[in-house]
C-alpha cells in the first residue's frame, strides 16, 4: 500500500471488477434482489427496499406479495431448475399496501460446475404503463370510427370493435378483402401513398359490409411505425358517412322531383295555349277549305305548323328534363369548353350587335364533367344572355363567359348587360317556365340547366339588376365530381363483372 502526502498508507486502488461488484448493484435504476434456492432474499438494493420495504430474513413471496406460501408457477424456482433466464409479468404489493404491476427479469448465477446458486431478480414498475395501455386499448376499441393497423403487404394487424362489427374480424387478412370484398389492392389506395411518402392521406371510399350493404366512409391514413424500408405500419381511421351520403342523394332527388312537380303545374297552362293555337289554325284551314280561300288555308296551315313545332319541341325538352340520369363523366377542360362555345356563337352574336368574350383562369385543371350536359347548360345561359342584351335600348350588348376555381370550387359565369330581371320573378326562374324569347321559347331551358347542374352535384344561382343586366353562376365541387366519377367506374366495372 503506497503512502500519501501525509505519510499514511492510501487504500489499494480497486479494479474495475471490484468497482462493479461494489457499486453497480446499488447504482442500477431499478429494484434488484438476489435469492437462494429456498427463496430467501439474501441481498437487495436500496431501490427494492424503498419500493417493497424491509427484506432481511424474509422470503421473496413474502416481500413481493405479502404471501405466506410460495407462488404457483414461481419463475424463480423454474430458473433454479433449468438454469434459463426468463421474464415474468407480475402483480405485487408495495410497502404502503398499494397494488402494483411490474416486470421482473430473472437471471441465474451459477458456479463453475454449472449449479445455479442464486437467482438475480431485476424488477421494473410498469403500473402506470399498464394503466395507460388499458386505457389505450379501451379507447382504440370503443372509438366510433373504423380503425385498422396494416403492414406493408396490406395485411391487417389489428382492428377495433366497430370495424369488426361492420366488416368482420379481419385480423390476418388483407384490408381490401374486408373493407371492399376485393381480391386485389384498391386503385388510388391512400395507405399505399402513406407507405410511399410517409405523409397523411385522406380519401372518400365505399366498402361492403358483412351483410352486403354499401358503407361510405372518409379514411385518413397515417404512418404508425418506421423501419429500414421506411414506413412499416400504417393506421387507417375511417369515419362512416353512409347516412350523410344517403341524405345527399335523397336531397338531390327530392329537389329534382320538386322541380318536376312545379313544372308540371305550369305545363298544363302552356299546353292549353298550344291547343288553342292548334284549334285556331284548324279553324282557319277548315273555313278556308269551305270558302275555297287559298290565302286563309295557307295562313291557317302556318299557324298549325308553328304550334305543332312548338308542341314537339316542348314534349322533347320536357321528357329530357323529367328523365333522371347519371352524368357520363370524362375529364374536361373548363376553359376549352368556353372557347368552343365562343367560337361557335361569336359570329352570330356579332351579326346581332352583341359582343361575346371569354375570361377563363389559365390554371384550372380538367375535372370530371358530362361534356354534352355542361355544354347544354352554358349554351342555354349564353342564348338567354344574348337575347337579354339585344333588348337594350342603347345597343352595345355584351355577354361575358367566365371560368374560375378557388378551394376546389369551380364556377362558370355567364354575364350580360341586358335589361335584367324584375325582382318579383327572380325566385321563380328555376322552378317555373321562364323564357326571354317570348312566344319562341318553351321556358324549359333554365329548368333543364338546373337539373343538369344538380346531376353534377352542383348549384346554380342568379344575380340581376333591372336595366343593368344579369349574371348566372354555376358552382361545381371538384370533390363531389371525383366521387361521382368513382361511382361511375365502379358501376361500370360491376356491370362488366
Amino acid at each position: 500500500m503506497a503512502a500519501n502526502e501525509h505519510g499514511t498508507r492510501a487504500p489499494p486502488r480497486e479494479t474495475l471488477d471490484e468497482l462493479l461488484q461494489r457499486e453497480l448493484f446499488e447504482r442500477l435504476p431499478f429494484s434488484l434482489t438476489v435469492i437462494d434456492p429456498e427463496l430467501n432474499v439474501v441481498r437487495a438494493n436500496s431501490h427494492f427496499e424503498a419500493y417493497f420495504g424491509d427484506w432481511r430474513g424474509r422470503k421473496c413471496y413474502q416481500v413481493y406479495r405479502d404471501r405466506r406460501d410460495v407462488c404457483s408457477a414461481c419463475p424463480a424456482l423454474l430458473t433454479f431448475r433449468d438454469g434459463h433466464a426468463r421474464v415474468a409479468d407480475e402483480t405485487g404489493r408495495e410497502r404502503d399496501g398499494r397494488i402494483s404491476h411490474y416486470v421482473t427479469h430473472l437471471a441465474p448465477l451459477a458456479d463453475r460446475a454449472g449449479n445455479v446458486r442464486y437467482v438475480v431478480q431485476m424488477t421494473r414498475d410498469v403500473t402506470e404503463t399498464s394503466r395507460f395501455q388499458r386505457e389505450h386499448d379501451i379507447l382504440f376499441d370503443r372509438v366510433p370510427c373504423y380503425i385498422t393497423v396494416i403492414n406493408r403487404n396490406f395485411r391487417i394487424i389489428r382492428t377495433n370493435e366497430k370495424f369488426r362489427d361492420t366488416f368482420g374480424r379481419g385480423r390476418g387478412g388483407f384490408c381490401y378483402q374486408y373493407y371492399k370484398r376485393r381480391a386485389e389492392p384498391c386503385e388510388r389506395c391512400p395507405a399505399a401513398l402513406t407507405f410511399a411518402d410517409g405523409a397523411e392521406h385522406v380519401a372518400e371510399m365505399v366498402g361492403v359490409t358483412t351483410g352486403g350493404d354499401e358503407a361510405w366512409y372518409v379514411v385518413t391514413t397515417a404512418p404508425l411505425s418506421r423501419g429500414r424500408r421506411g414506413v412499416e405500419h400504417v393506421i387507417e381511421i375511417a369515419a362512416d358517412v353512409t347516412d350523410v351520403k344517403k341524405l345527399e342523394n335523397e336531397k338531390l332527388e327530392a329537389e329534382r322531383l320538386a322541380a318536376v312537380g312545379q313544372t308540371v303545374a305550369g305545363l298544363a297552362h302552356t299546353i292549353k295555349n298550344l291547343l288553342m293555337g292548334l284549334e285556331g289554325g284548324m279553324y282557319m284551314v277548315d273555313t278556308g277549305l269551305k270558302r275555297d280561300d287559298r290565302g286563309r288555308i295557307s295562313r291557317g296551315w302556318d299557324v298549325l305548323q308553328r304550334n305543332f313545332d312548338k308542341t314537339t319541341m316542348l314534349v322533347r325538352e320536357f321528357l329530357s328534363f323529367a328523365k333522371g340520369r347519371v352524368p357520363e363523366l370524362t375529364p374536361v377542360d373548363p376553359a376549352r369548353v368556353l372557347r368552343d362555345i365562343h367560337d361557335f356563337y361569336a359570329d352570330t352574336a356579332r351579326e346581332q350587335g352583341v359582343e361575346l368574350t371569354v375570361d377563363a383562369d389559365p390554371g384550372i385543371e380538367p375535372l370530371p364533367l358530362d361534356p354534352d350536359g355542361i355544354e347544354a347548360c352554358l349554351t342555354n345561359l349564353l342564348s338567354n344572355g344574348i337575347d337579354a342584351a339585344l333588348l337594350r335600348e342603347r345597343g352595345g350588348g355584351k355577354v361575358v363567359m367566365r371560368a374560375r376555381e378557388q378551394d376546389g370550387e369551380v364556377s362558370f359565369e355567364v354575364e350580360d348587360n341586358g335589361v335584367g330581371i324584375a325582382p318579383e320573378i327572380k325566385h321563380k326562374i328555376f322552378t317555373t317556365f321562364f323564357t326571354t324569347k317570348g312566344g319562341g321559347g318553351t321556358g324549359l331551358g333554365l329548368l333543364t340547366t338546373r337539373k343538369i347542374v344538380q346531376e353534377h352535384g352542383g348549384e346554380i344561382e342568379m344575380e340581376s339588376t333591372p336595366g343593368e343586366g344579369s349574371t348566372f353562376r354555376i358552382t361545381l365541387y371538384r370533390s363531389r365530381l371525383n366521387k361521382l366519377a368513382r361511382e361511375e367506374v365502379r358501376d361500370r366495372d360491376g356491370r362488366k363483372g
